[in-house]
């Protein structure tokens, strides 16, 4: 294991920072930073912008111009070594000149996974690998796991009241949080790759299901599960701009205005896995699941989710409400399904939980 120092952490800081900048653009790529320095001063910036551009480092390089020669790279990811949709980062480095490349971490990607950090290495540049591996994992969890398993990221968004609500028993849910809270979810669809829900959130509430921020330049993918094909024409998740991808059981289906894909029934429903495996190799990153409880508990005991976002609003609304998740066979303490909540944050006047499934 290599050993920094403070400087090294500093640097290394700036482009966990630049790369959060691509956090809406870059999909279906990592979002990736880079930092250019040479006698312990940034020369140089970048950051991997949108898919089919520069990466990361190519900015960089470019923003030195020849006073890279000697510089030092800190980069959030391993240099790619392929050519894809850009040119090999590592070649570039090479050619500028640069003397030491440090990255976060390694890439997933078969096509890279150590190959960028050996050509370097073979070019005689000094390379460190593990430098805030943590905090680089963090940009991008659907890009690694979707190289690791085929399968994208899944964040499920709920909002219930303080006593597990997220209706009342006639169905009405409108508004359970605040206008801070509301505004807070459209970032988080923003980031994913596509917004997926269930046939029954859409014929109950007819959302749109995207994103209204006004710096969005591109709406995500919009998924929807409808075993039978209960999907009518008049649905708003149907006419806003953007794409539409529907998941059935239905053979033979056909339906304007969404692209319908007929995948394996699993107990007479869409198999849940097979989605997931079908975005991940439509190159889906993140999964950003706003549904109802059935379709939300159904992915929560397949071990299909992997993080919960659950707004909490200072309401009360009566033990005839409606539940979070529809989690039938939980019968006994043994049988329950435990929370790992490593964030908690104050949203307007709700409260905001992240947590990841420990056992189910």
């Amino acid at each position: 294991m290599a050993e920094f120092n403070a400087d090294d952490f500093c640097f290394m800081s700036r482009a966990i920072e630049l790369a959060k900048r691509g956090l809406y653009t870059t999909h279906p790529n990592p979002r990736v930073g880079c930092v250019l320095v040479k006698d312990n001063k940034i020369i140089a910036e970048g950051w991997h912008e949108k898919a089919g551009e520069a990466h990361a480092e190519i900015h960089a390089l470019k923003n030195a111009g020849a006073n890279a020669k000697g510089a030092t790279a800190y980069v959030t990811l391993e240099p790619c070594c392929h050519q894809g949709r850009t040119p090999a980062c590592s070649e570039a480095l090479i050619q500028a000149g640069v003397i030491k490349v440090i990255a976060a971490m390694q890439d997933p990607h078969d096509k890279v996974a150590g190959q960028g950090i050996e050509q370097l290495q073979q070019a005689g540049i000094e390379t460190a690998v593990g430098l805030l591996e943590t905090e680089a994992q963090k940009l991008n969890p659907g890009f690694i796991k979707r190289m690791q398993t085929g399968r994208p990221y899944v964040c499920c968004k709920m909002a219930m009241s303080l006593d597990g609500r997220t209706a009342m028993a006639s169905g009405e849910s409108e508004w359970i949080t605040g206008d801070a809270a509301r505004a807070d979810v459209q970032h988080w669809r923003a980031q994913a790759d596509c917004i997926m829900t269930g046939i029954g959130t859409v014929m109950h509430d007819n959302p749109r299901m995207n994103v209204r921020l006004p710096q969005t330049e591109k709406q995500p993918l919009r998924v929807v599960v409808d075993s039978n094909l209960r999907m009518t024409a008049d649905r708003k998740i149907l006419v806003q701009a953007g794409e539409t991808l529907l998941f059935t059981c239905a053979t033979n289906a056909d339906l304007n205005n969404a692209e319908v894909v007929t995948v394996a029934s699993k107990q007479d429903r869409v198999d849940l896995e097979a989605v997931l495996v079908e975005l991940g190799k439509r190159e889906i990153n993140e999964v950003h699941l706003e549904c109802g409880a059935t379709l939300a508990g159904a992915m929560l005991q397949a071990e299909l989710i992997d993080e919960l976002v659950i707004y909490m609003a200072p309401v009360l609304m009566g033990d005839t409400g409606r539940g979070l998740f529809h989690l039938p066979g939980l019968e006994k303490m043994a049988d329950k399904i435990s929370l790992d909540i490593f964030e908690q944050r104050q949203v307007g006047n709700d409260w905001r939980l992240r947590a990841k499934i420990v056992n189910s």
